[in-house]
């Protein structure tokens, strides 16, 4: 298994995409825990096509996306901006991820030159400190088979991701609130040229995909893929950026789970930091079947 700073390495060079036109550029994939492209790659790389558009004093206050058909793992991803405006305050961008000729994913995204304004959040739900809970390394063995374990634990190497409660597939035939809550950062501080906010948001986006349909699972004691009794996959994703953050700093995430039926889940989530102020907000839409 990689160490955790070669990890985050890797997810940063992942994210660093090749421009190979004015307003055209090329991401590689990497093989993902399914056989399909990892959702919170294409959305992350999809916002840093955008953001190389904008200029640097705008920043990225919310994105829209939807997930047209599973990525290739085993082909490199073109996205196209397209500038939909450049106004006085706000600038807006559509990104469309190609392979093999074919739309597999659109994004649209906006961003604002910073400006002072009327301020009020909701209060932080309480939470376990991150530090008292285990990390991935010491939780998943303890409920899945070694070798999906193992494949989980790799492919989330560049973070540290900590439940605060046992995870869907720890408790599987057990249905329980549709909540969840965990901490999240980047395995590795972040510093250096690469190190504005951007860069936070779209590791924030990144990890967004990893666990917020797990409220839709809670509700009815699946487990989800790691154990095989559901086939699910995201269909829209849409996230709100608030107020400033650091992805190397540890975030709560709390998700819950307001409906599931049609054979779709959905997963609405807020995402804080450690100091109790509202960094982003979060919905996704994603099949989630009980297979035949």
């Amino acid at each position: 298994m990689p160490d955790a700073p070669s990890a985050l390495d890797d997810l940063l060079a992942l994210l660093d995409l090749e421009r190979i036109e004015q307003d055209i550029f090329r991401g590689q994939s990497r093989s993902a825990i399914v056989p399909r492209v990892f959702g919170g790659q294409v959305a992350a790389q999809a916002l840093v096509a955008a953001g190389r558009t904008v200029p640097a004093d705008r920043l990225a206050h919310s994105l829209h996306a939807y997930f047209l058909v599973p990525g290739d793992p085993g082909a490199p991803i073109v996205y196209e901006v397209d500038r939909i405006r450049d106004g006085r305050s706000f600038t807006t961008r559509r990104v469309v991820a190609i392979q093999h000729g074919q739309p597999i994913f659109h994004l649209s995204a906006s961003f604002q030159a910073y400006e002072e304004g009327l301020d009020h959040q909701d209060a932080m739900p309480a939470a376990p400190d991150p530090e008292s809970l285990p990390t991935a390394e010491e939780m998943l063995p303890r409920h899945l088979p070694q070798d999906v374990a193992r494949r989980l634990v790799e492919a989330r190497a560049a973070v540290d991701l900590r439940y605060a409660e046992t995870p869907p597939w720890g408790s599987v035939g057990e249905p329980r609130e549709p909540r969840s809550q965990v901490w999240f950062r980047t395995n590795g501080k972040l510093g250096g040229a690469i190190d504005e906010p951007l860069l936070h948001v779209v590791l924030a986006t990144y990890v967004s995909d990893m666990t917020l349909l797990d409220s839709v699972l809670l509700a009815h004691g699946r487990g989800g893929w790691a154990v095989g009794d559901v086939v699910g996959a995201s269909l829209d994703h849409a996230m709100w950026f608030h107020r400033p953050f650091r992805a190397d700093e540890w975030l709560l995430y709390d998700q819950e789970s307001p409906s599931s039926s049609g054979g779709r889940g959905l997963g609405q989530a807020r995402i804080w930091t450690r100091d109790g102020r509202l960094a982003i907000s979060v919905i996704q839409e994603g099949v989630v079947r009980v297979p035949r």
